[in-house]
């Protein structure tokens, strides 16, 4: 019956897309379907995976492998001595995408990297809410309305930010998937054949592949760009195979039904590590997973309440059914291999009969409440469903009875973000370019409430502390405040800090030039796969 299920796929992706015997193919094993794909309006990895890495390119970009900046569609810099004025030389000849949907008739210049930003940051502007409820959560949460005061038009080919206040990650904020530059010309033609949401349904850019087609759910479809800047790919067909459960994505591996899968069960590891045609690649991951009490409703409200809970919760047994040792108990925010991380500060013990008595000294019994389940794997919490069941049992010894809800991917991110939502939400991050400033102000900053922040969390202090080691230059006296707003962060327990995982990337031995990323991007640009 297998052979049988393997066979239909094939069959239906050649009639879906044509055979490509003659060409290089890649099939990636994605684990859920992408929220769209303008990155900006997003902060999933999913959707990053198949939008940002593939279609676009930003001014600066990360090197392969590493947090290091490197040029991308800006080929220079200069930063003005007070740290206010960042000045970006764009690379000549650079072109975007032809495709079935859209013929450009220029090359990337200054206009199209104003209209990317100006689109994000100003509200009066037409394509601010062209997806209804647009909120930017990346801009907003990291504050950028706030941060940039302009951003100026030098030439045809140099672009000029202004900013407010000395902003210390700035230049790696701009090579993160949010930043990516997009077509004026296309979104022109657009706007004028009222067709403004199909910026987010057909993507163009000026990156290593072009969109060709998505079947909701199901595939998504990629060709290699001819005009690249860098040079055409060695892969001439991407093709995203939407996988939603692991054990499924593990038997299309093996088969060489898909080439590469992400996040494989911790079950299935060793099979997978022992299957002479696969090579498993693995690193301690930048991230961490999380649950998010609401901060604004009762009894959360209270960090008493609050730490009870974190004290209920046996977070080791979590680790060892979900990622059978794969991973180390969270105590912070941010993970311990990133500079600014705080060991010193003390985790809140597993202690059932002390939870108990906390919330009777808050004066809370028979609570009820809601936890937040994703019904995807991610790299922070394998499964989810499981990891709650278990939070769900050790609760109900402390007299709280808990419900486990959850909702497709896309909508479970939309729902989850309402600042009147109910219960504890599970979530988690992956750091997206090396700084703890991409940890604790865009996830726990004021600024992120209503977005990224799902704790609903505004705390002064911590704030302030966060706040402040933005606009200081020296990396020392940075991870000092850090340490200081993780400090403030435990006592007052917005999450409980789960896990952070290990990270594990099968694929076929044929596949050369993948790099597991520290910030979890999947790209395949410098990808190939011997035939």
């Amino acid at each position: 019956m297998k052979s049988l299920i393997r066979l239909i796929a094939a069959m239906a992706l050649t009639l879906a897309f044509g055979s490509a015997a003659s060409a290089k193919t890649l099939v990636y094993c994605s684990e859920a379907s992408p929220e769209g794909f303008d990155p900006a309006l997003y902060t999933a990895g999913t959707t990053f995976d198949a939008a940002s890495r593939t279609v676009y390119n930003r001014l600066v970009e990360f090197k392969h492998g590493s947090t290091e900046i490197e040029p991308g569609l800006a080929e220079s810099w200069t930063i003005s001595d007070d740290g206010k004025e960042y000045t970006f030389k764009l690379r000549p000849n650079v072109k975007f995408q032809t495709t079935d949907f859209f013929t450009p008739t220029r090359d990337l210049d200054a206009d199209d990297v104003i209209f990317s930003f100006e689109r994000q940051l100003d509200e009066k502007s037409p394509w601010n809410q062209y997806v209804s409820g647009a909120s930017w959560e990346y801009a907003s949460g990291m504050g950028f309305p706030k941060l940039i005061k302009s951003v100026e038009k030098l030439d045809d080919l140099t672009v000029k930010f202004v900013l407010n206040r000395p902003e210390a990650p700035f230049l790696a904020d701009l090579a993160m998937d949010f930043a990516s530059i997009m077509s004026k010309e296309y979104a022109d033609k657009l706007q004028a054949d009222s067709q403004m949401g199909q910026l987010n349904q057909k993507p163009l850019g000026t990156g290593p592949f072009q969109f060709v087609a998505y079947q909701p759910d199901a595939v998504i479809r990629y060709k290699a760009n001819p005009t690249y800047f860098k040079g055409k790919e060695k892969i001439d067909d991407l093709i995203f195979a939407i996988t939603t459960d692991a054990s499924v994505r593990a038997q299309k591996l093996k088969a060489n039904e898909c080439q590469i899968m992400p996040y494989p069960n911790a079950a299935d590891v060793k099979s997978l590590q022992s299957d002479p045609n696969l090579k498993v690649d693995e690193q301690n991951g930048l991230n961490v997973a999380y649950l998010a009490y609401n901060t604004t409703q009762a009894p959360f409200d209270k960090p008493e309440v609050r730490k009870a809970l974190n004290m209920a919760i046996n977070k080791q047994a979590i680790i060892d059914a979900v990622f059978q040792g794969a991973a180390t108990p969270a105590k912070n925010p941010i993970p311990p291999t990133m500079w600014g991380y705080n060991d010193a500060v003390k985790d809140d013990p597993y202690d059932p009969e002390a939870a108990k008595k906390m919330l009777a000294d808050a004066g809370v019994k028979d609570l009820s409440m809601k936890i937040w389940a994703m019904p995807v794997s991610r790299p922070y919490m394998l499964n989810a469903r499981r990891a709650a069941e278990l939070m769900q049992a050790d609760l109900e010894k402390v007299g709280v009875k808990a419900q486990i809800v959850s909702y497709e991917w896309g909508e479970y991110l939309e729902k989850s973000k309402a600042k009147d939502r109910d219960g504890a939400v599970m979530l988690g991050w992956t750091g997206d370019n090396g700084d703890p400033d991409n940890f604790l102000d865009t996830l726990l900053g004021c600024d992120a409430v209503g977005g990224n922040n799902r704790a609903q969390w505004c705390d002064k202090e911590f704030d302030d502390l966060v706040k402040k080691a933005k606009e200081v230059s020296d990396q020392a006296a940075r991870a000092k405040l850090y340490e200081e707003a993780q400090v403030v962060f435990k006592k007052q327990a917005p999450w409980l800090t789960i896990d952070h995982s290990k990270v594990f990337m099968p694929m076929q031995k044929s596949v050369k030039g993948f790099h597991l990323d520290p910030l979890g991007y999947h790209r395949f640009d410098g990808v190939d796969i011997e035939q």
